[in-house]
């Protein structure tokens, strides 16, 4: 309940500054509140399906990086060889904007939803794998001789310790990396596409219609927070042991 008024409290501010800009601007490029939720009602029959494309997009986009990065950060992090072999390998690729892969991937992939879908994972898969590998690696190495100690096998380490101790850095980059799957996406489907919210906004300003093209971002907005607070219930269930 106390989540759900921060929310309502916190579009209530959002609001009063928009409208306010809105009529200091007074720009036909920056319409009100007012004349920009009609647009969402007029053309929910459009949004909603793009909107679902484009969720769709994010999540299975999401899913692929985690899987992949997530072994691959634990064992890194646990490994002095691997971590000697390959954390230069990421150093030098994670700070490179994957968005400038678009052109190449489109010419491998085509225009549909494969180019848009790599593209997102490629980011994930970085940031969710350094985040794991830094997280694995300061696993206390007291808690892991205590298992030992108790006869636990390696596969037991990982499990019960080393896996647990990074889920909570796991769902933090993954909470921080939505906003960034979002803003590829948006790049994306604006530029190669003729579906999803990233379309709609940018076929909205090219017909000059800033209302409808508002109501785009609308909608993407609450993609990322759906996507933000979708990690947030996952991480609170995963990690109860958090709570206790």
């Amino acid at each position: 309940m106390r989540k759900l008024l921060g929310y309502l409290a916190s579009i209530l501010v959002i609001l009063l500054f928009w409208q306010l800009a809105a009529l200091l601007i007074d720009s036909p490029a920056l319409p009100t509140p007012l004349a920009t939720f009609p647009m969402l009602v007029r053309y929910a029959s459009q949004l909603a399906p793009d909107f679902l494309i484009s969720l769709y997009r994010v999540l299975v986009a999401m899913a692929i990086g985690t899987v992949l990065a997530m072994p691959l950060g634990l064992a890194i992090g646990r490994s002095p060889r691997l971590d000697t072999l390959f954390a230069p390998l990421l150093y030098i690729l994670y700070p490179i904007p994957k968005i400038v892969l678009l052109p190449v991937l489109l010419v491998l992939l085509g225009l549909a939803d494969a180019p848009k879908i790599v593209l997102i994972a490629l980011t994930i898969f970085f940031q969710v794998s350094v985040t794991v590998r830094d997280a694995a690696k300061a696993v206390p190495e007291g808690a892991v001789l205590s298992i030992r100690s108790l006869g636990a096998s390696r596969l037991d380490v990982f499990t019960h310790v080393v896996v647990p101790a990074s889920l909570p850095e796991l769902f933090t980059a993954l909470r921080i990396s939505s906003g960034t799957a979002v803003a590829i996406l948006f790049f994306a489907e604006a530029i190669a596409g003729s579906t999803g919210l990233g379309y709609f906004i940018v076929d909205s300003w090219a017909m000059i219609n800033y209302p409808r093209m508002f109501a785009g971002i609308i909608a993407m907005a609450l993609l990322g927070v759906v996507l933000y607070e979708a990690f947030d219930v996952l991480e609170r269930r995963l990690t109860r042991w958090r709570m206790v």
